[in-house]
């Protein structure tokens, strides 16, 4: 970051820094609704992306408000939580199990956000921007209510449809180990005449 010598210089280049991250946000939660299975969750990242594209619209409100240019400046941080999320759901080895790992990356996105729309108000009321604090307050609003809708599909059934299939594939696997191997045809006539000599009444039990 270039160096800023004051609270207003500080705003107007976390301005930019989100103006990006929002850009970079309308190109990526495309991809996202893509991979995820569930129709519930595909529906809420594919709403998500219109508000998106309405934030970054909103920013351009703000700047022109401050009579700034829009300029983006490159927001490495959600630039990093994209590419980690990318990692995380690439390594899914079920679909439910993508669709818990897209919420988990899609919150941390969502989180930022609010972290960032929450400082840029406080700070725009403080610079005495009313107006521009109850643009960024309308979107940081939205950004809050995303982030409880994942938290519900999460917990609705997201997450146990993730722990059913992998104790599923765990099962499966565990009766494949302990399935025992097929007898050939020369043991299966010995068991067979094995079983057809009775016990002899009396005698010693062949174990002791």
């Amino acid at each position: 970051m270039a160096s800023v010598e004051s609270l207003d210089a500080l705003f107007n280049e976390e301005l930019k820094d989100v103006y990006d991250a929002e850009k970079q946000l309308t190109k990526t939660l495309p991809k996202m609704a893509k991979k995820a299975s569930s129709e519930e969750l595909r529906q809420a990242i594919e709403e998500h992306q219109q508000q998106t594209e309405e934030h970054v619209e909103r920013l351009e409100r703000v700047f022109d408000e401050l009579d700034l240019p829009a300029r983006a400046k490159r927001c490495k941080g959600i630039r990093g939580i994209i590419e980690e999320g990318d990692e995380m759901v690439g390594e899914a080895e079920s679909e439910q199990t993508r669709d818990a790992l897209i919420i988990a990356a899609a919150q941390k996105v969502e989180h930022y956000e609010i972290a960032t729309y929450g400082t840029l108000r406080t700070w725009a009321s403080i610079l005495g921007h009313d107006n521009v604090a109850s643009i960024l307050e309308e979107t940081l609003n939205e950004e809050k209510e995303t982030d409880q809708r994942l938290t519900e599909l999460a917990e609705a059934f997201v997450n146990e449809s993730a722990w059913a299939a992998r104790r599923g594939a765990g099962a499966r696997g565990a009766r494949r180990i302990d399935q025992p191997e097929p007898a050939t045809s020369a043991g299966r006539s010995h068991l067979r005449r094995a079983q057809e000599q009775p016990f002899p009444v009396g005698a010693a039990s062949p174990c002791c």
